[in-house]
């Protein structure tokens, strides 16, 4: 899963409607991919280990999502209040897509290299604190919508593009010369170079050597770590709204997953083939990729006058 797919599932937590967009996007600074201080296999025990990409500069940070969700809620309840509707709230509740954004932001944790925190890990297995306050919580502490709000969020007789939540969207679209190309070009790359990463040679000795280390902790052998992260035996679907069960079972897996990762450098590994292909990936499509940053600036330049900056 991609920030972009994060950043519409908050947009959802604030009932607007849109499918996802950062605001402020990753660009240059130290630790850039083509930074020639990086070591040519980087140690990576955390995930701050991990060093930038090619694609992340084309993809939104946690902050750029915070600020688009702010301003796409501004927008929304000025609409509402156009409307008549003088005290609909900012951020209306929404339990149910803040229970999915914590698992959602669980599931994305390091993706693809899986978890990297071992303390986590020997505490929460492939889940989270239950005491944890959800992400983002302080967003959707308003009031539940009306029927009639919605109607009015949505569009007045099944007319989406004359709803609130639409206009909002549109708002902060702006001037943006390709859309469908700016939400969905890169995380349709990142997806298809994954899986050439996964197939290379380097990186499928490198899961090996993790698969066989999980083996002698005396853990089940899978054959990635997602596949880890995702078994069924961990209990997802056992009404925790997406945490795990976290059994003795759980936890030893969990533990010996990153304790794995980190004798073996597997995320090392993993991140080198990546950069690789991406930036060769970045220097074929260069045009393509040029026009995705040019409109999320425009997005960027729509997001701060939404946010009343200068």
């Amino acid at each position: 899963m991609t920030r972009w797919a994060v950043a519409g599932l908050v947009a959802g937590l604030v009932a607007v409607g849109l499918a996802g967009c950062g605001a402020e996007f990753s660009g240059g600074g130290p630790g850039d991919p083509g930074d020639p201080g990086l070591p040519a296999v980087p140690s990576v025990k955390e995930e701050k280990d991990l060093p930038a990409l090619p694609l992340d500069r084309y993809e939104a940070s946690t902050r750029d999502i915070r600020r688009h969700t702010e301003a796409q809620a501004r927008v929304t309840q000025s609409c509402m209040r156009k409307l008549g509707f003088e005290d609909f709230p900012r951020y209306p509740a929404s339990p149910k897509m803040a229970n999915s954004f914590e698992m959602t932001a669980v599931a994305m944790s390091s993706y693809p290299y899986g978890p990297l925190d071992l303390d986590s890990a020997r505490r929460w297995g492939y889940g989270w604190d239950p005491e944890r306050p959800l992400a983002d919580s302080a967003q959707s502490e308003g009031r539940a919508v009306t029927a009639r709000e919605q109607k009015a969020l949505d569009g007045w007789r099944g007319k989406p593009a004359d709803g609130c939540a639409s206009r909002g969207a549109d708002r902060l679209t702006e001037g943006v010369q390709d859309k469908t190309r700016m939400y969905t070009y890169v995380p349709r790359r990142r997806q298809s170079l994954d899986k050439a990463v996964a197939g290379d040679e380097r990186v499928r000795e490198a899961l090996d050597t993790w698969s066989e280390c999980l083996e002698s902790k005396g853990v089940k052998r899978y054959e990635t770590p997602s596949d880890a992260f995702g078994d069924k035996a961990w209990g997802r679907g056992n009404d925790h709204g997406g945490n795990t069960d976290r059994t003795e079972e759980e936890l030893a897996t969990a533990t010996a997953d990153v304790e794995c990762k980190r004798e073996h450098n597997t995320a090392g590994v993993w991140w080198v083939v990546r950069r690789e292909k991406q930036r060769a990936d970045v220097a074929r499509h260069k045009d393509a990729y040029d026009g995705v940053r040019a409109d999320q600036a425009r997005v960027r330049a729509n997001v701060k006058r939404a946010l009343g900056e200068k």
